[in-house]
């Protein structure tokens, strides 16, 4: 086996400095777009290479889901991992998250790693009540998302019973790439545009179980509304293939 090595920079190379006079007609073009002096093709070219438009909103979502400060904020094991994430090997910081306040009153994010208490409970959402708006929440592992082993009194089967929580990230404990991703996923619903769910993706609405037929004889309750999911899934399938042509 034969390896052959290369250069990112052969491959791809980069554009070299512009020079001092290309840099100088830029500022005077810029002059004479303040003065009012730019006019014709000249400003169209200008405009062309210098203006990005776009809508406030936009720029509001993009610029909230580029700049959240999460809450330093631990419950149990997974606390771990998520300190892991601020680290050179995972980087939050590309992300522009890699500020973590140690006061509710200054962060817009809650990651929840770790199983909640019954104790806990009121605690952590007093913490969610004291943050900023507008803010999110990440159920961080089996434990805060469903209760994982702990199926007993003491621990709450899932921190959505108390408070919004917008990301779950499975795992026991979740590796720092999961919550990254999960991260990801939660910056794409605050730009507005949310990944579909699995049954979305995979086809598979209809097949839910209070869908599905019974076995043998179904009631005619339970075959319409499995024709009426099986009708919404096609008729979304078919929304999303005229957007994509």
């Amino acid at each position: 086996m034969e390896i052959k090595r290369e250069k990112l920079r052969a491959l791809s190379p980069l554009e070299e400095p512009r020079s001092p006079a290309e840099l100088r007609v830029r500022q005077l073009r810029a002059r004479d777009l303040l003065r009012g002096d730019l006019e014709g093709p000249a400003l169209e070219r200008h405009v062309t290479e210098s203006v990005l438009t776009t809508t406030l909103d936009r720029a509001t979502r993009w610029g909230r889901a580029n700049s959240i400060f999460p809450a330093t904020f631990g419950l149990a094991c997974c606390a771990i991992e998520m300190m892991s994430i601020v680290s050179p090997r995972y980087d939050i910081a590309r992300f522009g998250a890699e500020n973590m306040r140690a006061s509710p009153r200054q962060a817009d994010m809650l990651i929840l790693s770790g199983r909640v208490a019954i104790k806990m409970a009121p605690v952590i959402r007093r913490l969610y009540d004291q943050m900023l708006e507008p803010k999110w929440v990440i159920a961080m592992g089996a434990c805060s998302s469903s209760g994982g082993m702990f199926a007993n009194y003491a621990v709450v089967q899932g921190a959505d019973k108390f408070m919004p929580v917008d990301i779950h990230v499975p795992g026991c404990p979740p590796r720092p790439e999961a919550l990254v991703y999960g991260f990801n996923k939660l910056q794409r619903m605050i730009l507005g545009n949310p990944e579909p769910g699995w049954r979305r993706r995979y086809n598979a609405i209809g097949t839910e179980e209070w869908a599905r037929p019974a076995t043998g004889s179904a009631s005619s309750e339970e075959a319409e509304a499995y024709a009426a999911a099986r009708e919404l899934s096609v008729a979304h399938d078919a929304e999303l293939a005229g957007e994509t042509g």
